[in-house]
């Protein structure tokens, strides 16, 4: 086999998958771009919020991709979860995120819930299922009570539903990228496509 020719190959096999990484993606096709930009928490990260809903099959789907992406992400993004109550019913989770984030629990109890209600097909959606689902789990029910019913989680969850609002969604998983774009799971096709799409919409803030 010719010597020159083996190298072309190599050099093409070493380019090709690169190449193949630059994909371009299309408005209002892939994503959506909001016709008023909302304010971001970060002045100097690129902020992507998560928007889900305990009681949601697709986010329970989408989990894994995401945590994945978060553990690995560019050290220019700022990320955070919003349990935005785009249903009233859905308030219960809304709280109870913030409660548990409030006492520093949130990560802990983040993917019990999801399994809990999905997995294990628990009926956890009044405030007294999730207590006392929580209560078994080791949580602290005067303590879980009280953070729940605080002014400070009363006032998150109030701006997670104007978040909502504002962001036009009608939803969930949806990912918002630097108060500007919004990526859903229909417009990306995959779980995977979304964490695509967001890391082409980071490239492009950061350009």
């Amino acid at each position: 086999m010719n010597l020159v020719w083996i190298k072309r190959m190599a050099f093409l096999l070493l380019v090709l998958p690169l190449t193949a990484l630059a994909k371009e993606y299309s408005e209002d096709k892939h994503y959506s771009t909001l016709f008023t930009p909302q304010a971001t928490q970060s002045a100097d990260k690129i902020e992507v919020l998560e928007f889900f809903w305990y009681g949601c099959p697709h986010c329970y789907r989408f989990e894994p991709a995401l945590s994945r992406w978060v553990k690995n992400k560019p050290a220019n993004v700022h990320f955070e979860r919003v349990p935005a109550p785009l249903n009233p019913k859905w308030m219960p989770h809304t709280k109870t995120y913030y409660a548990l984030e409030l006492m520093g629990k949130g990560e802990q109890y983040h993917e019990p819930l999801f399994e809990a209600l999905h997995v294990k097909k628990q009926r956890l959606f009044t405030m007294d299922e999730i207590t006392d689902f929580l209560v078994k789990q080791g949580v602290d029910k005067k303590a879980f009570s009280d953070a729940v019913n605080s002014f400070a989680v009363e006032m998150r969850a109030r701006r997670a539903m104007q978040i909502g609002k504002a962001y036009k969604l009608n939803g969930v998983p949806a990912l918002a990228i630097n108060g500007k774009y919004t990526v859903s799971a229909s417009q990306a096709g995959s779980y995977d496509e979304m964490i695509n799409i967001t890391s082409y919409l980071i490239s492009k803030e950061a350009k």
